[in-house]
Protein backbone atom coordinates (compact mmCIF):
# COMPACT_ATOMS: atom_id res chain seq x y z
CA UNK A 1 0.00 0.00 0.00
CA UNK A 2 1.20 3.49 -0.84
CA UNK A 3 -0.31 6.52 0.86
CA UNK A 4 -1.06 8.21 4.15
CA UNK A 5 -3.92 8.14 6.67
CA UNK A 6 -6.57 8.97 4.06
CA UNK A 7 -5.57 5.94 1.98
CA UNK A 8 -5.61 3.70 5.05
CA UNK A 9 -9.06 4.88 6.09
CA UNK A 10 -10.38 4.45 2.53
CA UNK A 11 -9.20 0.82 2.47
CA UNK A 12 -10.60 0.09 5.94
CA UNK A 13 -14.02 1.58 5.13
CA UNK A 14 -14.57 0.72 1.46
CA UNK A 15 -17.49 -1.72 1.10
CA UNK A 16 -15.85 -3.76 -1.67
CA UNK A 17 -12.89 -4.68 0.54
CA UNK A 18 -13.75 -7.60 2.81
CA UNK A 19 -10.46 -8.15 4.68
CA UNK A 20 -7.38 -6.17 5.67
CA UNK A 21 -3.93 -7.49 6.58
CA UNK A 22 -1.24 -5.25 8.04
CA UNK A 23 2.32 -5.50 9.34
CA UNK A 24 3.85 -2.44 11.00
CA UNK A 25 3.90 -0.24 14.07
CA UNK A 26 1.44 -0.28 16.96
CA UNK A 27 -0.16 3.13 16.43
CA UNK A 28 -1.11 2.45 12.82
CA UNK A 29 -2.00 -1.17 13.54
CA UNK A 30 -4.41 -0.36 16.34
CA UNK A 31 -6.16 2.22 14.15
CA UNK A 32 -6.43 -0.21 11.23
CA UNK A 33 -7.75 -3.03 13.41
CA UNK A 34 -10.40 -0.84 15.03
CA UNK A 35 -11.51 0.89 11.83
CA UNK A 36 -11.65 -2.27 9.72
CA UNK A 37 -13.44 -4.25 12.43
CA UNK A 38 -16.01 -1.49 12.91
CA UNK A 39 -17.00 -1.83 9.26
CA UNK A 40 -17.39 -5.60 9.48
CA UNK A 41 -14.14 -6.60 7.83
CA UNK A 42 -11.81 -9.38 8.85
CA UNK A 43 -8.61 -7.77 10.17
CA UNK A 44 -5.22 -9.43 10.56
CA UNK A 45 -2.78 -7.06 12.24
CA UNK A 46 0.82 -7.82 13.23
CA UNK A 47 2.20 -4.86 15.15
CA UNK A 48 5.28 -4.11 17.31
CA UNK A 49 7.85 -6.88 17.40
CA UNK A 50 10.95 -7.89 19.30
CA UNK A 51 13.14 -10.84 18.30
CA UNK A 52 15.40 -12.43 20.91
CA UNK A 53 18.38 -14.72 20.38
CA UNK A 54 19.41 -16.83 23.36
CA UNK A 55 23.14 -17.52 23.38
CA UNK A 56 24.19 -20.48 25.52
CA UNK A 57 27.82 -20.88 26.62
CA UNK A 58 27.97 -24.29 24.89
CA UNK A 59 27.27 -22.74 21.46
CA UNK A 60 29.88 -22.59 18.72
CA UNK A 61 31.19 -19.11 19.47
CA UNK A 62 32.31 -18.09 15.99
CA UNK A 63 29.15 -19.37 14.30
CA UNK A 64 26.90 -17.74 16.90
CA UNK A 65 28.61 -14.35 16.69
CA UNK A 66 28.62 -14.32 12.89
CA UNK A 67 24.95 -15.36 12.73
CA UNK A 68 23.90 -12.74 15.28
CA UNK A 69 25.68 -9.94 13.45
CA UNK A 70 24.18 -10.97 10.12
CA UNK A 71 20.68 -11.34 11.54
CA UNK A 72 20.81 -8.05 13.44
CA UNK A 73 22.48 -5.73 10.96
CA UNK A 74 21.39 -7.13 7.60
CA UNK A 75 19.05 -4.70 5.82
CA UNK A 76 20.21 -2.18 8.46
CA UNK A 77 17.99 -3.98 10.95
CA UNK A 78 14.90 -2.77 9.05
CA UNK A 79 13.16 -6.11 8.64
CA UNK A 80 10.52 -7.82 10.73
CA UNK A 81 12.63 -10.81 11.75
CA UNK A 82 15.88 -8.97 12.53
CA UNK A 83 17.45 -10.14 15.80
CA UNK A 84 17.38 -7.07 17.99
CA UNK A 85 18.24 -8.63 21.38
CA UNK A 86 21.00 -11.06 22.28
CA UNK A 87 20.33 -12.78 25.61
CA UNK A 88 23.77 -13.81 26.81
CA UNK A 89 23.48 -16.75 29.21
CA UNK A 90 26.23 -17.36 31.76
CA UNK A 91 29.75 -17.39 30.36
CA UNK A 92 28.59 -16.46 26.85
CA UNK A 93 28.60 -12.89 28.21
CA UNK A 94 32.39 -13.09 27.93
CA UNK A 95 31.94 -12.99 24.15
CA UNK A 96 30.52 -9.47 24.15
CA UNK A 97 33.89 -7.77 23.40
CA UNK A 98 34.30 -10.05 20.37
CA UNK A 99 30.78 -9.23 19.16
CA UNK A 100 31.63 -5.53 19.39
CA UNK A 101 34.98 -5.97 17.66
CA UNK A 102 33.49 -7.89 14.73
CA UNK A 103 30.66 -5.41 14.41
CA UNK A 104 33.18 -2.59 14.09
CA UNK A 105 34.22 -4.06 10.75
CA UNK A 106 30.83 -3.48 9.12
CA UNK A 107 30.79 -0.89 6.36
CA UNK A 108 28.17 1.81 5.85
CA UNK A 109 27.05 3.53 2.66
CA UNK A 110 24.55 3.78 -0.17
CA UNK A 111 22.63 0.62 -0.99
CA UNK A 112 23.86 0.65 -4.59
CA UNK A 113 27.42 0.21 -3.31
CA UNK A 114 26.52 -3.13 -1.70
CA UNK A 115 27.97 -2.26 1.71
CA UNK A 116 26.91 -3.81 5.03
CA UNK A 117 24.79 -0.98 6.46
CA UNK A 118 22.44 0.96 4.20
CA UNK A 119 20.61 4.18 5.15
CA UNK A 120 17.50 4.26 7.29
CA UNK A 121 14.29 4.30 5.29
CA UNK A 122 13.19 7.80 6.39
CA UNK A 123 14.55 10.74 8.35
CA UNK A 124 11.83 10.15 10.95
CA UNK A 125 12.94 6.54 11.44
CA UNK A 126 16.55 7.66 11.80
CA UNK A 127 15.68 10.34 14.35
CA UNK A 128 13.55 7.87 16.34
CA UNK A 129 16.44 5.39 16.54
CA UNK A 130 18.89 8.10 17.61
CA UNK A 131 16.47 9.21 20.34
CA UNK A 132 16.01 5.66 21.66
CA UNK A 133 19.78 5.21 21.87
CA UNK A 134 20.24 8.54 23.65
CA UNK A 135 17.39 7.94 26.09
CA UNK A 136 18.73 4.47 26.88
CA UNK A 137 22.21 5.81 27.55
CA UNK A 138 20.75 8.47 29.86
CA UNK A 139 18.99 5.71 31.79
CA UNK A 140 22.17 3.72 32.39
CA UNK A 141 22.59 1.52 29.33
CA UNK A 142 26.16 1.11 28.04
CA UNK A 143 26.69 2.08 24.42
CA UNK A 144 29.54 -0.31 23.57
CA UNK A 145 29.62 0.69 19.91
CA UNK A 146 28.13 4.03 18.91
CA UNK A 147 26.99 4.37 15.31
CA UNK A 148 25.29 7.72 15.70
CA UNK A 149 26.03 10.53 13.23
CA UNK A 150 28.55 8.75 11.00
CA UNK A 151 30.21 10.58 8.13
CA UNK A 152 29.48 8.96 4.78
CA UNK A 153 31.45 10.45 1.90
CA UNK A 154 29.25 11.95 -0.80
CA UNK A 155 26.05 11.74 1.26
CA UNK A 156 26.15 14.43 3.96
CA UNK A 157 22.36 14.54 4.32
CA UNK A 158 21.66 10.81 4.34
CA UNK A 159 19.59 9.04 6.99
CA UNK A 160 22.64 7.40 8.52
CA UNK A 161 22.96 5.27 11.62
CA UNK A 162 25.95 2.98 11.84
CA UNK A 163 26.03 -0.39 13.58
CA UNK A 164 25.37 0.15 17.28
CA UNK A 165 25.73 -2.25 20.22
CA UNK A 166 24.11 -1.54 23.57
CA UNK A 167 24.39 -3.49 26.82
CA UNK A 168 21.57 -3.06 29.31
CA UNK A 169 19.66 -4.79 32.09
CA UNK A 170 16.52 -5.36 30.04
CA UNK A 171 13.06 -4.07 30.94
CA UNK A 172 12.78 -0.36 31.61
CA UNK A 173 15.39 0.63 29.03
CA UNK A 174 13.92 2.06 25.79
CA UNK A 175 16.37 0.19 23.55
CA UNK A 176 15.06 -3.06 25.03
CA UNK A 177 11.42 -2.14 25.50
CA UNK A 178 10.75 -0.49 22.14
CA UNK A 179 10.94 -1.76 18.58
CA UNK A 180 13.91 0.16 17.17
CA UNK A 181 13.84 -1.20 13.60
CA UNK A 182 17.41 -0.05 13.04
CA UNK A 183 20.99 -1.42 13.02
CA UNK A 184 21.08 -1.69 16.81
CA UNK A 185 21.92 -4.81 18.81
CA UNK A 186 20.87 -4.90 22.45
CA UNK A 187 22.69 -7.35 24.72
CA UNK A 188 21.29 -8.52 28.05
CA UNK A 189 23.11 -10.80 30.51
CA UNK A 190 21.28 -13.54 32.42
CA UNK A 191 22.47 -16.44 34.54
CA UNK A 192 20.43 -19.38 33.24
CA UNK A 193 18.23 -20.56 30.39
CA UNK A 194 15.22 -20.32 32.70
CA UNK A 195 16.00 -16.64 33.30
CA UNK A 196 16.31 -16.10 29.54
CA UNK A 197 12.91 -17.68 28.92
CA UNK A 198 11.32 -15.61 31.68
CA UNK A 199 12.84 -12.42 30.24
CA UNK A 200 11.58 -13.15 26.74
CA UNK A 201 8.08 -14.14 27.81
CA UNK A 202 7.70 -11.02 29.93
CA UNK A 203 8.32 -8.68 26.99
CA UNK A 204 5.32 -6.73 25.71
CA UNK A 205 6.15 -7.68 22.12
CA UNK A 206 6.76 -11.07 20.56
CA UNK A 207 7.63 -12.22 17.08
CA UNK A 208 10.49 -14.69 16.81
CA UNK A 209 13.05 -16.30 19.10
CA UNK A 210 16.04 -18.54 18.47
CA UNK A 211 18.77 -20.24 20.47
CA UNK A 212 22.45 -20.86 19.83
CA UNK A 213 23.43 -24.11 21.55
CA UNK A 214 24.89 -27.55 20.95
CA UNK A 215 22.36 -29.08 23.34
CA UNK A 216 19.21 -30.69 22.03
CA UNK A 217 17.82 -30.47 25.55
CA UNK A 218 18.28 -26.72 25.68
CA UNK A 219 16.69 -26.32 22.25
CA UNK A 220 13.66 -28.45 23.14
CA UNK A 221 13.20 -26.60 26.43
CA UNK A 222 13.17 -23.23 24.68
Amino acid sequence: MQGGPETVTHICEHPDIKAVSFVGGNQAGEYIYKTASNTGKRAQVNMGAKNHAVVMPDADKEDAINAMIGACFGSAGQRCMAISVGVMVGESADWIPEIVEKTKGLTIGAGKDNLDISPMITKMSCEKAHKIIGDSEAMGAKVLLDGRRPTVAGYPDGNWLGATVIECTGKGIPAYDDEIFAPVMVLVKVGTLDEAIELINSHEFGNGVCIFTRSGGHARKL
